[in-house]
């Protein structure tokens, strides 16, 4: 929720109270690259991996967000957002045109407006019966890019530091969120996506990620202090392609290390196996992270 100092604030606000689970969350954009390899893999690999009630009782509890395809109404899985809040790519680069940037389209018609805000859901409603802001060719041609982004390759994975730190990796449990590797669904409709095995390192399931990191803002069946793993394949590579790197869900840490060491929830395990570990093993850890 949103705090409001009312010692300084003596006016009302001009849209009603705020409603529980609405509040601000800084969030950096995280890589794109891989999108489209991510939108292949096929819905029911990932729920065989969901496990809300720990039943295997390894301590973490991996489960997807239930979020409505808006073309065809059914509920599915999230696969995309830092919530899970969208089952697909298209709609994912739908949705950020009309959220990020004002444009609405045929997957969301109309401006993003509450039922308080008249004079934009007035505009919106006038604009909306012009038809989309930016037609379906054109949305086709930015998904066809995002999809298309490929991803870094893994380097050095022969080194021995490097399969040290591997080893490190599966024995600490990361791999209990991090799954390391998928093949993409046999009849996924671009077919040169399809049927790959790929090595994103995650379930891109939602995860109690303790109160550190939590946010308090509800997206569907996400809560406060759930996100969903995000892949690390190519997180190596971002300082050298970006101009200041940015780890974790919402990019707060600055490091890798500074990552692993946020992490809180369910992977106190695995942050607190990282911080027993000798400096020797922590750097082929790394080193490992850095390689793929």
């Amino acid at each position: 929720q949103v705090h409001i100092d009312t010692n300084h604030f003596d006016g009302e606000l001009n849209y009603g109270e705020i409603l529980p689970g609405i509040g601000l969350s800084p969030r950096f954009a995280p890589p794109i690259y891989g999108a489209g390899l991510i939108d292949a893999i096929a819905e029911q690999d990932l729920l065989a991996l969901e496990d809300p009630e720990d039943r295997d009782n390894d301590g973490i509890s991996p489960k997807y967000n239930r979020v409505i395809n808006v073309k065809t109404g059914d509920t599915q899985i999230g696969k995309f957002g830092l919530k899970g809040l969208h089952p697909t790519l298209i709609q994912q680069v739908a949705a950020a045109f009309r959220d990020d940037i004002g444009i609405h389209n045929s997957y969301f018609q109309g401006d993003s407006c509450t039922k308080q805000q008249v004079s934009c859901e007035l505009a919106g409603a006038l604009e909306k019966d012009k038809g989309p802001e930016i037609p379906d060719k054109l949305l086709d041609l930015v998904f066809d890019f995002s999809k298309w982004i490929g991803v870094p390759p893994a380097r050095n994975l022969s080194n021995k530091n490097v399969q040290a730190g591997r080893q490190l990796f599966h024995e600490s449990g990361c791999a209990g969120c991090h799954t390391p590797s998928f093949t993409t669904a046999a009849n996924y409709s671009d077919p040169y996506l399809a049927n790959q095995t790929i090595y994103p390192y995650s379930n891109f399931a939602l995860h109690d990620m303790g109160p550190g990191l939590a946010d308090n803002t509800l997206e569907n069946k996400a809560s406060g202090s759930e996100w969903r793993t995000p892949p690390l394949w190519g997180i190596g590579l971002q300082s050298e392609y970006k101009s200041q790197a940015r780890y974790l869900h919402d990019g707060r840490a600055r490091t890798i290390q500074e990552a692993i060491l946020w992490h809180g929830g369910e992977a106190t395990s695995s942050q607190q196996q990282f911080l027993n570990m000798t400096k020797r093993e922590r750097e082929d850890l790394l080193a490992f992270l850095k390689s793929i």
